[in-house]
């Protein structure tokens, strides 16, 4: 029995740092987009099996945004990054975002009748 619990620990401790350098790649990409942006807040939304979506908006305005295996790996991106946390995509946070023709087409243009940018 504990040759079985040394296997689990091992497999557990190979997971761990298997998180820890997804987590630091992620931060790695949040602080480059921050650095390009003059700066960056974020928000983390679980999107279900598929992990976690890091949402950033820059200074300028600019957006982008990441997937995380786990909300627990995103959580830990953006803490190692040190940007702003928001908890919801909101009020203030929301306005920062700045979009250009490309997004209204592909957003509102299609419902509306406008071109699909194909």
């Amino acid at each position: 029995m504990a040759d079985t619990q040394q296997v689990d620990e091992g497999a557990g401790a190979k997971q761990d740092a298997k998180a820890e350098r997804r987590a630091a790649k992620l931060a790695k990409q949040i602080s480059s987009f921050a650095q390009a942006h003059g700066g960056a807040e974020g928000q983390i939304a679980y999107i279900g099996q598929k992990g976690a979506r890091i949402v950033l908006v820059g200074e300028d305005g600019g957006w982008g945004d990441l997937v995380a295996p786990t909300f627990a790996i995103a959580e830990q991106a953006v803490k190692k990054s040190g940007i702003t946390a928001h908890e919801d995509f909101d009020g203030e946070f929301a306005n920062k975002v700045k979009t250009g023709p490309y997004e209204w087409t592909r957003m509102a243009g299609i419902q509306l009748g406008g071109p699909s940018n194909d």
